[in-house]
């Protein structure tokens, strides 16, 4: 597959990725009124494990197991630790706001990739950057007291979850030995197990089972936790980690939008103005020169 070729399919992949993870922002708040957030976590990872490993077998493609200590990390970072903390934002925290919080990826991503990738910044995405972090304040709004911010901490600790994942995945999977289809299998079949970890070891509410419970599993378990990594492997692959990172602000603003108009989350004028100020930075960053190496 030539070069252009590859990444038309990453950018098509990207827009399917776009509108699935967005309304999910929407399902994984609902389901909360019908369980925990470690048990659904877990339930939807071993789901989502059972279906990548159906399409593996189903293609006749090969089981083998990646290189086992980065699809470990891979699989702790990307799916435990990730899934976990925004399920838990997301028991206090909106679900648009939550969305955008944890999209604030691409800036864990700049520091991250300096160091570990030499992607080096320029000096506009960090400016960009510093544009963010006065959109944050304006969501946290620490003059009223951070006592209550506790699902803020925990979607902003996502972020930087999955940023290292991203990381992870680059360095060690960056040569294409390992199809995607395999590595998101993996590295979901190690995660979930940390998921069941936890939500035996957390205290937490029963399981209401019922339909809506039960659709909400379904779309993420098929499509938000299965076919979505599947395109986000594929993304990280042929783009460079700062863009396939920056490129997707498209799914908090999404999320933001579906949010208000399907939940009736209105944010107030100093998330608001935050919110606006975050959105223009990662704008600015996806649209700012690469990074040098």
């Amino acid at each position: 597959m030539s070069d252009s070729a590859s990444r038309r399919g990453a950018l098509l992949a990207l827009i399917v990725l776009t509108l699935v993870w967005s309304y999910n922002w929407v399902v994984m708040k609902q389901v909360l009124q019908y369980s925990g957030p470690f048990a659904f976590s877990a339930i939807r990872a071993l789901l989502a494990t059972l279906v990548l490993f159906g399409v593996l077998l189903a293609r006749g493609k090969s089981l083998r197991p990646p290189p086992l200590r980065p699809v470990v990390l891979l699989g702790l970072a990307q799916t435990t630790a990730f899934q976990a903390l925004v399920q838990w934002a997301l028991v206090d925290g909106g679900a648009g706001k939550t969305a955008l919080l944890a999209y604030t990826m691409p800036f864990w991503l700049l520091l991250l990739t300096w160091p570990l990738l030499r992607e080096r910044p320029d000096a506009r995405r960090l400016g960009f950057a510093a544009l963010a972090g006065l959109g944050l304040l304006g969501v946290l709004q620490p003059w009223n007291g951070l006592g209550a911010q506790l699902s803020t901490g925990l979607a902003l600790a996502g972020g930087l979850a999955w940023a290292l994942a991203v990381v992870i995945a680059k360095k060690a999977f960056a040569d294409g030995t390992v199809t995607a289809l395999r590595l998101t299998a993996w590295q979901m079949a190690f995660g979930a197990a940390g998921l069941c970890l936890v939500a035996a070891l957390v205290p937490e509410r029963g399981i209401d089972w019922n339909l809506p419970f039960a659709a909400g599993l379904a779309y993420n378990a098929v499509l938000a936790s299965g076919l979505a990594w599947v395109l986000w492997a594929l993304i990280v692959q042929r783009l460079p980690a700062t863009t396939a990172g920056l490129v997707s602000l498209a799914v908090p603003l999404c999320g933001l939008l579906l949010a208000w108009l399907l939940l009736g989350e209105r944010p107030d004028a100093w998330e608001t103005a935050g919110i606006a100020l975050i959105a223009t930075a990662l704008v600015g960053i996806s649209r700012a020169p690469a990074p040098r190496r």
